[in-house]
């Protein structure tokens, strides 16, 4: 049984730069909800490199928004609040419960400075690299197993929600997604690429020239990891899944391959590690999440090495956008100026598995 060292997700002090205009919010808020209490103190959640969010404090009350980072505005079809507040309403109506509550969504930037969104409080664990430590104190193997094992059974839940009779087919065009995922993550490098890193090239070419036949389309998150789900500190069921920003439909081995390149093992590096504390004992192995997700989704995923390729592929991509972000001084996080070193790395290992044909 684990101890109960691991404190629920915790927010810290707003950093310089990121500040909300207090003030301004509130006075929105009132004019758009009867009877919203007023916010008296704003704290940032940290760990993410893409939308910042915030905790609301209003005396026992709080809330969360998010908005986009600054310097996002350069990103095409990036960071849409609009969107993101539109996918939790509709899955809300389609009956799935395993998300926060949405409350308003705002787009007059004069308030905050961008669009941003409010949404309920999910209490709970948020199991976050820098916690790994005590993580590793705290639970066992058999939790960890236990809480891999239900990351990756809500996914193949995720993907088994009817996209036709909920509407939910209509947020994304699933015909021909792979080989756009394929070709926008590229013309997305090629936008904010700072250096000559030759296994991009590779990397680009390879999927362009093996580009898979396309499965039945699900709802895909696109972003599926352990720090964007809320677990129960009691019982550790997953009690919500976070960050929908990048939710479509389409292929849900994008999804499986999305999830995989962030998963690391025992015996990868320490970069890779920084991404997830699936390394950790207990934890399912990249080939015993495929096979876990087979089992409870009910669906061969093939060859699953195509989209566990692209996965590193996207990552990469990611990453030298938040680079190029922070070498035109967009952005003053200091993380950031690392991540080109995260770009080559990523690469390598795509080519690596291409090269044994399996995933490394």
């Amino acid at each position: 049984m684990h101890s109960p060292r691991i404190e629920a997700d915790k927010p810290s002090e707003v950093k310089a730069g990121e500040e909300i205009n207090l003030e301004n919010l509130n006075h929105y808020l009132r004019s758009k909800l009867d009877d919203f209490p007023e916010i008296t103190g704003v704290l940032q959640f940290g760990g993410g490199y893409s939308n910042l969010t915030y905790l609301l404090k209003a005396g026992d009350r709080e809330f969360v928004l998010r908005r986009p980072p600054f310097g996002a505005g350069e990103i095409k079809g990036g960071h849409d609040m609009q969107r993101e507040y539109s996918i939790l309403d509709r899955l809300r109506k389609a009956g799935f419960g395993k998300i926060p509550e949405t409350i308003i969504f705002c787009d007059e930037e004069q308030v905050i400075g961008s669009p941003f969104y409010v949404m309920s409080k999910i209490s709970g664990l948020i199991l976050r690299t820098s916690q790994t430590a005590k993580i590793r104190e705290s639970f066992g193997q058999d939790d960890m197993n236990r809480l891999s094992k239900s990351l990756c059974s809500n996914l193949a839940a995720l993907h088994k929600i009817d996209i036709q009779s909920t509407g939910l087919v209509n947020i994304g065009k699933p015909e021909g997604y792979i080989k756009r995922q394929v070709e926008g993550w590229f013309k997305r490098y090629l936008a904010s690429q700072t250096d000559e890193i030759p296994e991009i090239d590779s990397l680009i070419k390879w999927l362009e020239t093996h580009l898979p036949e396309e499965m039945t389309p699900a709802l895909i998150h696109n972003d599926y990891k352990f720090d964007n789900v809320v677990f129960d500190q009691d019982d550790l069921s997953l009690k919500a899944i976070l960050d929908w920003e990048m939710t479509t439909v389409g292929d849900p081995r994008m999804d499986v391959g999305t999830a995989l390149s962030y998963w690391s093992e025992k015996g990868d590096g320490d970069f890779e590690k920084s991404f997830n504390i699936t390394w950790l004992d207990g934890n399912l192995t990249r080939d015993g999440f495929v096979d876990f997700y087979q089992e409870q989704n009910g669906t061969d995923l093939g060859n699953i090495l195509y989209f566990y390729v692209f996965g590193l592929f996207k990552n990469a991509v990611v990453m030298q956008q938040i680079y190029a972000r922070f070498r035109k001084g967009l952005t003053k996080d200091h993380r950031f100026g690392g991540l080109i070193h995260g770009v080559k790395r990523l690469s390598e290992k795509g080519i690596s598995s291409i090269e044994a044909g399996k995933m490394r």
